[in-house]
């Protein structure tokens, strides 16, 4: 076997392995199979893709891509992180955050280097759609059996599941992936008919999660899907349809936490965030440019806290968070890579061949950071992954333009050239 077809089949199987990750990050066997405890599969899964993927470019001499500004910013968000260890609060705690923020980089510089086609885009995003019917049946079963519920109604489930926020929130990130599928006929009978069951069942999840700041992610995201998706009345019809159903279903308690909102100050957990919202704003203002350390929130919560708030609680707010612990450094790289793929995603939404899944993504990541308006996970390799995917569908956006482009400037000069040969009288 030569170098090139060696490089070739490493390819795929780090597409393989990145897929396999995809699948395990949702269907988390791990958790709830003890006998696969101890095989560490995401890690195992992402480690191989990124191991082969380096193999890869190495074997054919091969730069490493890094996705121009959005990498580097990436890049120089994790450096930071790392960094802060010299002005932490709690340094071990800062180093842990580093190590996990350099193996989410890995993944995201991973996923940019090895989905390189339309094909391998739609397979890992119909990989997570499938997946993510384990996660809702998980939550659904939990929920009717009255497992582990939070404050006795609020439905989980295992492993980075086991916060009804950053459950729902993960939910709400498939939904839209998955009427895209739906909507599609080349998607074929199969794959459209498990993608209805996984909307569905992900709509239910979120719903028995009762977690306010994932419903509004849910409506924004199918928002913006149906209103940039070209078969706009086929579109209408299935948000309406899963709208329907989250009125005739959720249950009296999901409607009743979520009229809260104008009440915030007698619910303990919106007050939980009202105070981590204002423990930020002191950090920021104390430690403006670098912050109190990466993953050192809640540790530095005892010094900017008013005295009413005395349990410390996440920052609830992805940016305020890493404004906390990374200052405004750290938000200016974060949100030029947050930025960055967010555009990337509906810029290749108006690509004529993978446009379909462009907007899907393009709703997903807008949902996703309206919910990480209300969650703050840094750390969440679902974030990441999500990135990294519309970097790649820009990418592969912006490789089709060129290549249409080239086509489109070498059909005049031919043309030119042929009609300079009749006219010497060569032709005759």
């Amino acid at each position: 076997m030569g170098v090139g077809e060696q490089g070739q089949q490493r390819d795929i199987l780090a597409f393989y392995a990145l897929t396999a990750f995809a699948v395990v990050m949702y269907a988390v066997p791990g958790e709830w199979i003890p006998e696969l405890a101890p095989l560490r599969l995401a890690l195992v899964t992402s480690g191989l893709a990124a191991g082969l993927m380096a193999l890869r470019r190495l074997g054919r001499a091969e730069p490493l891509y890094f996705d121009g500004v959005r990498g580097v910013s990436l890049l120089a968000f994790s450096g930071l992180a790392f960094a802060s260890i010299a002005w932490s609060v709690n340094a071990d705690v800062t180093r842990t955050t580093g190590i996990e923020l350099l193996k989410l980089t890995a993944i995201y510089l991973t996923i940019i280097n090895v989905i390189t086609t339309g094909r391998r885009l739609a397979v890992m995003c119909g990989a997570m759609v499938i997946a993510s019917i384990v996660t809702s049946i998980g939550v659904i079963d939990w929920y009717r059996d009255g497992v582990d519920l939070v404050e006795g109604f609020r439905s989980r489930w295992v492993g980075v599941y086991a916060d009804p926020n950053h459950m729902a929130m993960n939910m709400a990130l498939v939904v839209p992936l998955a009427v895209a599928f739906l909507a599609r006929k080349e998607s074929g009978w199969v794959m459209r008919v498990a993608c209805a069951v996984a909307a569905v069942l992900a709509v239910v999840a979120i719903v028995l999660s009762h977690s306010r700041g994932g419903f509004i992610g849910l409506a924004v995201a199918m928002g913006v899907w149906a209103i940039r998706e070209k078969r706009r009345m086929q579109a209408i019809v299935v948000g309406a349809v899963l709208a329907l159903g989250l009125v005739m279903f959720a249950p009296k308690s999901f409607w009743q936490r979520n009229e809260t909102v104008t009440s915030f100050q007698q619910d303990a957990s919106a007050m939980g965030r009202v105070y981590a919202w204002q423990v930020a704003s002191r950090m920021s203002l104390d430690k403006p440019l670098l912050g109190v350390g990466a993953g050192s929130f809640r540790y530095a919560w005892a010094q900017y806290a008013p005295p009413e708030a005395t349990r410390a609680y996440v920052a609830h707010n992805i940016f305020l968070d890493v404004i906390g612990e990374m200052g405004f450094i750290g938000l200016l790289f974060f949100l030029l890579f947050a930025g960055g793929a967010t555009g990337g995603a509906f810029s290749a939404s108006k690509d004529d061949e993978m446009g379909w899944l462009g907007r899907a993504l393009a709703a997903s990541m807008a949902g996703y950071l309206v919910c990480d308006l209300f969650s703050g996970y840094i750390l969440s390799a679902h974030l990441y992954v999500l990135f990294g995917l519309a970097a790649s569908a820009a990418r592969i956006a912006e490789a089709r333009a060129r290549a249409t482009e080239s086509v489109v400037q070498r059909v005049p000069a031919s043309r030119s050239s042929a009609a300079a040969w009749e006219g010497s009288g060569h032709a005759a």
